[in-house]
């Protein structure tokens, strides 16, 4: 959707708090490391044992991220190589307990995939023969992101590293079942995620562009976006916007443009993972 443009009006940086403050709109700050009273709350989860296609990077990314998150302030739920069923039972579950005040982040490295537009987690016990399939062997992350990004107050902040290489090889993968002599077609399964709008109050961060793929880095401790991501939230006073920003350049630069990070935002306030010594954030 295409918005008309809106003219433009100055104020000075006072004049616009004062204005802000009296419309109701001042933006909160979520800053801090404590989180001991429940307003920092994460899933993280790493998916790599995969019947067919596994990953060398998931679960030690996703360890990585959790034992960071956890030295944040966090108060982290961590699962690795989950099946379908644990898969969304964390899911449903972090979305019905998160803190409604505060942040509350959803990290996933894995396999991921779109179809007709919607955005799928693979987990390592999918049993994929054909696109029919992904709603009975994937989870659905479009009703996770609405009900996370649903919540009344607070922020959310959904990182998917989980643009990997295509797990259907050349569009096709072959039956689970061992005896099962049939292949069907996958064509309209999109490599990459699809591109999602934040709602309210959440910010999506893709580990690369829409309809693109990252690729696993089994000589390497991390994937390229992982690493960069834990060296910048550990940054203090950056604003998450802007920690992100950092992250998309750095992984641009040392892949030379072919991995191109990506988020989409909606955020209302200010949030760092780390405040300055001063506690400031921005």
């Amino acid at each position: 959707m295409t918005c008309p443009p809106v003219p433009e009006r100055r104020l000075p940086g006072k004049a616009l708090g004062i204005a802000l403050l009296c419309a109701g709109l001042a933006a909160p700050v979520y800053g801090g490391t404590s989180g001991s009273d429940g307003s920092r709350a994460a899933l993280v989860i790493g998916n790599g044992s995969y019947r067919s296609s596994p990953l060398a990077n998931p679960v030690g990314d996703a360890q990585a991220v959790a034992a960071g998150l956890r030295r944040l302030g966090f108060q982290v739920t961590f699962k690795e190589n989950t099946s379908r069923r644990d898969l969304i039972e964390a899911l449903r579950d972090f979305a019905n307990s998160a803190p409604q005040h505060g942040v509350r982040l959803f990290y996933y490295a894995g396999h991921g995939v779109q179809s007709r537009g919607r955005n799928y987690l693979i987990p390592v016990d999918a049993g994929l023969a054909g696109e029919e399939d992904l709603p009975a062997q994937a989870a659905d992350l479009s009703d996770f992101v609405d009900r996370l990004g649903g919540a009344r107050n607070g922020m959310s902040v959904i990182v998917l590293d989980a643009c990997r290489n295509n797990p259907f090889g050349n569009a096709t993968m072959q039956l689970a079942d061992a005896r099962a002599a049939r292949t069907r077609s996958l064509a309209t399964v999109s490599e990459g995620l699809a591109p999602v709008t934040a709602p309210s109050g959440a910010l999506i961060a893709y580990s690369t562009a829409p309809g693109a793929v990252a690729a696993d880095s089994p000589d390497r401790r991390h994937s390229v976006y992982t690493k960069h991501l834990l060296q910048w939230m550990n940054v203090p006073g950056l604003t998450v916007e802007r920690m992100f920003k950092n992250v998309r350049i750095a992984v641009a630069l040392e892949t030379r443009q072919k991995q191109v990070p990506w988020e989409s935002s909606s955020l209302m306030g200010e949030f760092c993972f780390q405040t300055r010594s001063d506690g400031t954030c921005g």
